[in-house]
Formats: C-alpha cells, sequence, structure tokens
C-alpha cells in the first residue's frame, strides 16, 4: 500500500496547526510556496527551482511592503488622534 505524498495539500492533517503554514496562507503566497515544495521534491536541487523560487520571493516582499505601508497608515491616523498634551495636568 503505498503512503501518500508528503506534498498533497489536499490531507487535512497537521498543517492546519503548523504556525509557518499559516502565516504563508495570511500573506496569499500559499500556492507560490507549494510550487517551491513541490519543485524541491521533484529535482532535489534548489538551482533547478530558482524561478519558483523567485515568485514565491517577489510575492513575499509585495506582501511586506503592503503590510509596512499598512501599519505606517495605522500609526499616522493614531498620532492624529492621541495627543500626550491633550492629557497632561499643567504645573
Amino acid at each position: 500500500m503505498a503512503s501518500p505524498s508528503p506534498h498533497d495539500r489536499s490531507r487535512k492533517d497537521d498543517d492546519e496547526d503548523d504556525p509557518v503554514e499559516q502565516m504563508i496562507s495570511r500573506t496569499g503566497c500559499a500556492e507560490l510556496h507549494y510550487a517551491v515544495q513541490e519543485c524541491m521534491a521533484e529535482h532535489q536541487d534548489w538551482r533547478m527551482c530558482k524561478s519558483q523560487v523567485q515568485t514565491f520571493k517577489d510575492c513575499m516582499m509585495n506582501f511586506q511592503i503592503a503590510r509596512k505601508e499598512q501599519l505606517m497608515k495605522q500609526e499616522s491616523e493614531n498620532t492624529i488622534h492621541y495627543s500626550p498634551r491633550r492629557y497632561m495636568k499643567k504645573v
């Protein structure tokens, strides 16, 4: 009896609890990550998977840039609404 492929993403087991898998899923880059894994499993040589790795890297970089912009926007909105001087007592 053949065991299921460890790269079969239709399986529902420990992958659901894996924090790395969860993080990658939130980025929107999960399918690209799986493509890298599949390529590595097939070729056993990362040099054969450079295009998949680059595509995944680009996706993650785009997510990080967008996330940074989102956080900076939130920070600037919070700075506008919060003024510590308003809450300080005059002595």
